[in-house]
């Protein structure tokens, strides 16, 4: 039983994933990811459509359990970043196709989220940013699938500024592949899914795995490099005030 995602099965093998903390904008908690990981170790289906309740597709990670990561011993932020990587490994490699459906905003491990998706459908009203270096941190275990999405060059534009952008530009740049007007979503995302089930789900499978290991690589290396990042973020005393000042309402002390 999950308590953060919903999932739900149609007769076709069609599972539609439902990040289920609409009160805190879907942050991802320890709980969600361990919950999603635990999905994507077993999705029982030939497609997976993964969305968001409420008014936001993912805020990023949860800031109480990031902060819950400051003055933590070293052997908990390796933990902790190999929590949150490991999430997005399994999603990554599930071996049936992932639809986003992209039903608002969408910041920091969010974006991370639209990048491990094969296809990511979006409304044109949401808007998106990486926005971990205005708290001290930055988009680390994401970054493989960020840079692997948006090619370096592209992620580069947005992967230090924290700047927001539209989903225009989230279009533009790789994060979405397609933008659709609100009432249009559930269509354009059925659109993407309808052709898969006439598809052979093992050669589906292999023609993803294929894919993968053609593009860079996102290996054990890697990622270990990314939780590595992290953790050292997590050490550097900009993190902590970056957190805190957003937890209390105030500007962190380099803000101009």
């Amino acid at each position: 039983m999950t308590e953060t995602i919903q999932v739900a099965r149609d007769g076709r093998g069609v599972a539609t994933v439902t990040l289920n903390l609409p009160q805190t904008h879907n942050a991802m908690s320890a709980q969600m990811m361990d919950e999603l990981t635990a999905f994507a170790q077993a999705p029982d289906a030939r497609v997976v459509v993964l969305t968001g309740a409420g008014k936001s597709f993912c805020a990023g990670g949860d800031l109480r359990w990031m902060q819950a990561q400051f003055g933590a011993p070293a052997e908990t932020h390796a933990v902790e970043g190999r929590r949150l990587a490991g999430m997005l490994q399994a999603l990554n490699t599930m071996p049936v196709p992932l639809i986003g459906r992209v039903q608002g905003n969408a910041f920091g491990g969010g974006v991370g989220l639209c990048c491990v998706c094969d296809v990511a459908v979006g409304v044109e009203q949401a808007l998106f940013g990486l926005t971990e270096t205005r708290l001290g941190l930055i988009p680390a275990t994401i970054g493989p699938y960020v840079i692997a999405r948006l090619g370096e060059g592209r992620a580069r534009r947005v992967f230090m500024s924290s700047r927001r952008f539209g989903a225009a530009e989230a279009a533009e740049l790789g994060v979405l592949s397609k933008l659709v007007r609100p009432e249009a979503l559930d269509e354009a995302v059925e659109a993407e899914v309808a052709p898969y089930l006439a598809c052979a789900p093992g050669a589906v499978a292999d023609a993803k795995r294929l894919a993968r290991a053609l593009g860079p690589a996102i290996d054990e290396a890697t990622i270990g490099r990314s939780i590595d990042a992290l953790a050292a973020r997590w050490e550097d005393p900009e993190a902590a005030e970056g957190v805190g000042a957003f937890l209390e309402k105030r500007k962190p002390g380099w803000a101009r």
